[in-house]
């Protein structure tokens, strides 16, 4: 699978993106053939090599005709809803501009349908967002990974007036993502790229690959501390071809001190409220007092909201969390007809390689109820099904 990672060393911007794509190799040309589509004119696309602190790589610039840029994120959602762009790059863009949408609302106070946009309703924000989704499309990375961002101090002059760095938009948009200190007083996170950021990658170290290119887009400013560049590696996954990869929060404490009826029903708890695992296990604490090691598994979004819900529900004083990443099958949802009825089954598969079905255990126990069979019998029925179910497919995938 091919893989880019965002290298954001010096932070990410719309116009970066755009920069950084046309130096992986894809045309201007094709990324302007799809932004003719949408209905904003008086504008001109340029791309041209550039350097900053001896690396040279692309920057890609907008010159705009237009004056008057305000614009609602209601009246940029229909135009693109409405447009002829292809699919996948017209609901990212959507994506990108809805999360921006949400975060001024949140910083202003008003709903998201009143939000007017400035800087973002302008042309040459509208030509780089929509840009980089048709380029990504066009360089079609099956998987995007990115660093965490650089946040910067100081302040930043725009529509409303000087606003603090990070700007407060940003903030939003960044809400539940890892970032890090910019060391710098210049804003190297603009809320353009940290909304296309947010949308497009999943934040995760550096991939196992194999590399196959390497490309920068230029920023519109030469910074006295380091080289105004969004780089980008391009390459083929190494390892673990076939499987998914994803990244996710370990959440753990030790309890000395609850029941099992509040454990149970934090376990409940948590499993409704998005986690993706949770897990008891045995310990011997201090004063010898036998204990349970709860462990919760949860996208790195929730960490912070289910972390929270673990301190109310239990008699946990705190929680260690970590990051780390989870190698997995593709699954998809099925289902297999049997004597007495559907069953729900996942698929798994490895790539394009069905490997296995494994029966839904809620699914098989309310048809051994409702058909008053033992739950094992319903079993083998379902895995029988399922495996005509797999043959069937390796027939048709032949």
């Amino acid at each position: 699978m091919k893989t880019l990672y965002l290298d954001t060393f010096s932070g990410i911007s719309g116009d970066m993106v755009l920069g950084l794509l046309v130096d992986l190799g894809v045309p201007l040309e094709a990324i302007e053939a799809e932004l003719a589509k949408l209905p904003v004119p008086g504008y001109r696309l340029g791309a041209a090599r550039q350097s900053r602190r001896g690396i040279a790589g692309t920057q890609v610039t907008v010159a705009v005709e237009e004056q008057h840029h305000h614009r609602t994120w209601s009246d940029i959602d229909a135009m693109l809803a409405t447009s002829s762009l292809k699919t996948g790059p017209r609901e990212v863009a959507r994506r990108i501009f809805k999360r921006i949408g949400v975060a001024e609302a949140a910083v202003h106070g008003v709903p998201l349908e009143a939000v007017h946009f400035h800087e973002v309703g302008a042309v040459d924000s509208i030509v780089d967002i929509v840009g980089a989704a048709v380029g990504l499309d066009l360089l079609g990375a099956g998987r995007i990974v990115c660093a965490p961002l650089p946040l910067s101090s100081g302040t930043v002059s725009c529509a409303h007036g000087v606003f603090p760095l990070p700007a407060p938009a940003t903030l939003e948009i960044l809400r539940g993502l890892p970032v890090v200190d910019g060391h710098s007083d210049q804003e190297l996170v603009t809320p353009t790229g940290a909304a296309i950021a947010a949308e497009i990658a999943e934040f995760a170290p550096f991939p196992d690959l194999i590399l196959e290119r390497v490309g920068y887009g230029v920023g519109s400013r030469d910074l006295p501390d380091r080289p105004n560049l969004l780089r980008g590696i391009l390459g083929r996954a190494a390892a673990s071809a076939g499987l998914e990869r994803d990244t996710v929060t370990l959440l753990e404490t030790h309890l000395d001190d609850s029941t099992p009826e509040v454990l149970g029903y934090l376990m409940e708890r948590l499993l409704s409220e998005g986690a993706l695992d949770v897990a008891f296990s045995p310990l011997q604490m201090k004063k010898n007092r036998p204990g349970v090691r709860l462990t919760a598994v949860a996208k790195m979004e929730d960490t912070d909201r289910l972390a929270r819900l673990i301190l109310r529900q239990s008699s946990a004083i705190g929680i260690r969390t970590s990051t780390c990443q989870r190698l997995k099958l593709r699954r998809e949802a099925a289902t297999v007809q049997t004597e007495f009825g559907q069953v729900q089954v996942k698929l798994l598969f490895e790539g394009t390689n069905l490997l296995r079905i494994a029966p839904e255990y809620e699914s098989c126990r309310a048809l051994a109820s409702a058909s008053r069979r033992p739950l094992p019998e319903i079993y083998r029925i379902v895995e029988q099904a399922a495996d005509k179910k797999r043959l069937e497919h390796e027939g048709k995938s032949r």
